[in-house]
């Protein structure tokens, strides 16, 4: 993720039980040393003084302590009175408050390196504290995260454009080879799947870059629709372990790791997409019914009033090819949906086309083209996501040989769809899952 750093995230909490000053934080660059450079720092400072002033760089916050004088003396003063500084400022010339704001504005690609400082700025990163007032300070990084090869996981950063592989999951045969959805909340990225007879999550934390298990919904569920809103996600719908298709519905709260049962839809539906939209989060199309029909409808849930309100043709449904009577309701993937600025859109994977939902006539409209390399198996293998104030697209060619995957991006508030080429990596051509972190 972090080429040409000395520092990546794999390796600084993979070395927890070494002593702080075995740490291999970022302070000097080698090539500093290879020209005969000194490092950053004065005559008389110590370790930690170089560390800090290594910091401000990094935060680009030099002006911040000219003007912060107050909080250097206050430090200053506390240390000659055997105050330990270290645990309450961060960087005590400029004390903790400014230390912190600096910090949540940090890119997420940095916080590997800072978090090797030394035990406090660790400590800050790994509780998920900082991602916690990056939340409170509206302060969001959005990353992708995608499944290309069974078990295994990309991450990408589309701001530094940067790629980090995810430690491979560690699973038996039968889960790597069912159905899966995945979703991204908080600092969390959660696999479903099945196991033989009962369903499992696995937990993927950016704060520590590990897998766990164990985690169990109320009523355990795959081919649900889904979304997420900050620290909460809402599950809805999808199949039971019998295959009964149900219309129940939870509420995940990753700061206490905790299901909450909501009321239930109007109609049962699996194999349905879900967005929060205006504050409220619907639940798309679907497969429903005694005959396991398509359908064409939406449900709407009010978080507050805690009530479903049904929504006729908000499904963008099947056109062109896709709209042929003889292919099966589960041959076609869940609708294609993402909501962009409390915009919803759709990828047309047939006609490929991007369309736009008007809210106030309830209607489907076109509004452009989708990256032409961006192809499918009935929607299945494409990726289209929401990514900040950018609309994702991933996918790859199906030509016999063309091993890879490309990331294009589209910003809907600068005009028509003009795709930008963000990436392309050798990978499979197949996207399984795809998630989007916002943190």
């Amino acid at each position: 993720m972090l080429e040409g750093r000395s520092c990546l995230l794999s390796r600084v909490f993979s070395i927890s039980c070494q002593p702080e000053s075995k740490w291999p934080y970022m302070s000097y660059r080698l090539e500093d040393f290879a020209n005969g450079k000194r490092p950053l720092g004065f005559d008389g400072e110590d370790d930690q003084e170089r560390r800090e002033r290594k910091l401000c760089k990094l935060l680009n916050c030099c002006e911040m302590v000219e003007t912060t004088q107050s909080s250097s003396e206050q430090s200053e003063d506390q240390q000659q009175a055997g105050v330990p500084s270290d645990s309450d400022s961060l960087i005590h010339r400029i004390g903790r408050d400014n230390s912190i704001s600096c910090l949540i504005r940090c890119s997420r690609s940095d916080y590997g390196s800072i978090a090797c400082l030394n035990k406090s700025f660790r400590s800050l990163v790994r509780t998920g504290e900082l991602y916690k007032l990056r939340r409170q300070n509206d302060v969001i990084e959005h990353w992708i995260y995608f499944s290309c090869h069974l078990l295994e996981w990309e991450a990408f950063d589309p701001n530094r454009r940067q790629w980090m592989h995810l430690p491979r999951m560690t699973s038996n045969e039968c889960f790597m080879c069912s159905d899966k959805e995945s979703l991204a909340v908080g600092t969390e990225l959660l696999v479903f799947g099945k196991e033989v007879t009962s369903h499992v999550i696995f937990r993927y934390s950016i704060l520590t870059n590990s897998w766990s298990s164990g985690m169990k919904m109320n009523a355990p569920r795959c081919l649900f629709g889904s979304a997420s809103l900050k620290e909460i996600a809402i599950l809805a719908g999808g199949c039971d372990s019998l295959g009964s298709i149900l219309s129940s519905a939870e509420l995940y709260n990753s700061e206490t790791q905790t299901w909450e049962t909501l009321p239930s839809m109007n109609k049962p539906r699996k194999m349905c997409s879900g967005v929060f939209m205006d504050e409220k989060f619907y639940v798309i199309g679907g497969i429903g019914g005694s005959d396991s029909k398509v359908l064409t409808c939406g449900e709407e849930y009010d978080l507050k009033a805690k009530t479903w309100t049904e929504i006729p043709n908000m499904s963008p449904g099947r056109t062109g090819a896709a709209g042929e009577p003889d292919m099966p309701a589960t041959g076609e993937a869940p609708p294609l949906v993402a909501v962009v600025n409390n915009e919803l859109y759709a990828a047309d994977y047939a006609d490929m086309e991007v369309r736009k939902y008007d809210k106030e006539r309830r209607l489907w409209l076109t509004v452009g083209r989708l990256p032409e390399r961006a192809v499918s198996m009935n929607g299945w293998g494409l990726a289209f996501r929401a990514c900040g104030d950018r609309l994702i697209v991933i996918g790859g060619p199906r030509a016999l040989g063309e091993g890879f995957i490309e990331i294009n991006a589209w910003v809907p508030s600068e005009g028509p769809p003009q795709w930008n080429l963000l990436a392309r990596k050798q990978l499979g051509n197949f996207v399984y899952n795809c998630a989007v972190m916002g943190c």
